[in-house]
């Protein structure tokens, strides 16, 4: 085996590990959240602003959807045919995400590119491709999990494949596990 591809298969191996705790986590957390509003007979309850705010369901990129205090926005997306690491298959493409999350709640929120984000390439169902974080496109950038504390922010991208010749996506983002409305963003090639 050549040094390249030990050193890929290695990392591969870590990146897997990582999201398997996150999702772990976050999971974790989720469920210990869910306990103390039903402990203290706040589970169920927002405020008025809030309910306004997410009527919209359906967002472009750019814009910025306000679910419960929390904000996101889908900042960017970019294509990405890979590197000599990490290439997707053949017909298929990269597509990098770039989100931003800003908690202006008064609780710590979880993230989980796994599981708050569902995504559909052309209405087909799609998974998150690890791989696609190796690229020179995603250098720098972080990936989208982990709590963010009430008053704070998080930037982080999610990849996905998809064919080459894609022509609508949509990304169903929950940023609470328990939260009964998804907030979808809409983009086309």
């Amino acid at each position: 085996m050549s040094r390249e591809k030990k050193k890929g298969s290695c990392l591969k191996t870590a990146l897997i590990v990582i999201v398997v705790l996150a999702i772990l986590g976050v999971i974790g957390t989720a469920l210990g959240k869910k306990d103390d509003k039903v402990k203290d007979g706040t589970a169920g309850k927002g405020d008025t602003k809030s309910e306004e705010t997410e009527e919209k369901t359906e967002f472009a990129i750019g814009e910025t959807a306000e679910p419960k205090g929390i904000q996101i926005t889908l900042l960017s997306t970019t294509e990405s045919s890979g590197n000599e690491f990490a290439t997707p298959d053949e017909g298929n493409v990269f597509l990098l995400c770039e989100f931003e999350v800003t908690n202006n709640s008064e609780e710590d929120i979880a993230i989980s590119s796994i599981a708050s984000f569902e995504a559909y390439c052309d209405d087909y169902s799609i998974n998150q491709d690890i791989l696609g974080l190796q690229v020179s496109e995603a250098e720098g950038k972080n990936q989208l999990d982990g709590s963010v504390a009430a008053g704070k922010k998080m930037n982080g991208i999610i990849a996905y494949q998809v064919p080459a010749d894609w022509s609508t996506m949509e990304i169903k983002v929950s940023p609470d596990f328990w939260s009964s409305k998804d907030i979808t963003f809409v983009f086309n090639k």
